[in-house]
């Protein structure tokens, strides 16, 4: 799986993200994006998938990161995984919201379709933020008719034995759960 070079003649997959992206914690090439980069081979859907995730990352660093990473993969599909470290940072949900906005648009104007990976976070952050950071990838999603993953831990979010020791990153048994989730909004957009 050529999850790290440059885009060939094989249609390719770009995915920015976080660390729930980048294998933060995992053994290497055993995190979702690696599961169904092996899914798209064994399937011979033909697209090639590249990880363009780093831990810690915020929606800023995907905008400031994406034009590059698009001048370089040259992707048909971007998948967007951020948002997380901005909530969990206490951000503005606007500038979150118009990043993201912005991630999206530019990816469709080179010629992707782009796949937003939605998030929850905890309750502690107040009802109304929770909600609100919630609501933003739909926002987003609607807004630029792109696809959605509502929530990347769906399945997994409230089963504490599916997660390392920080209790925020799923560990590797989790990680099918997650290429699946993301799968199943994903697959439709191959044709």
């Amino acid at each position: 799986m050529a999850a790290n070079t440059a885009a060939g003649t094989d249609p390719s997959i770009l995915v920015i993200g976080d660390s729930l992206s980048a294998e933060y914690g995992l053994q290497r090439d055993s995190g979702w994006v690696a599961l169904l980069g092996r899914r798209l081979a064994k399937e011979q859907t033909g697209y090639q998938i590249h990880n363009s995730s780093i831990s810690g990352d915020t929606s800023s660093g995907g905008l400031s990161r994406l034009p590059d990473a698009l001048a370089y993969y040259h992707p048909k599909i971007v998948v967007i995984e951020l948002g997380s470290n901005d909530a969990l940072r206490g951000l503005s949900l606007k500038m979150t919201q118009d990043n993201l906005n912005k991630m999206t648009v530019m990816a469709q104007q080179s010629g992707a379709k782009v796949l937003l990976v939605g998030m929850q976070i905890p309750p502690n952050y107040g009802r109304q933020y929770t909600e609100q950071f919630q609501e933003t990838f739909t926002s987003v999603a609607k807004e630029n008719s792109a696809a959605l993953v509502p929530f990347l831990l769906e399945g997994i979010a409230t089963d504490k034995s599916l997660f390392q020791a920080d209790g925020i990153h799923p560990n590797e048994q989790a990680q099918q759960t997650l290429a699946d989730n993301v799968w199943k909004e994903l697959q439709p957009m191959l044709k």
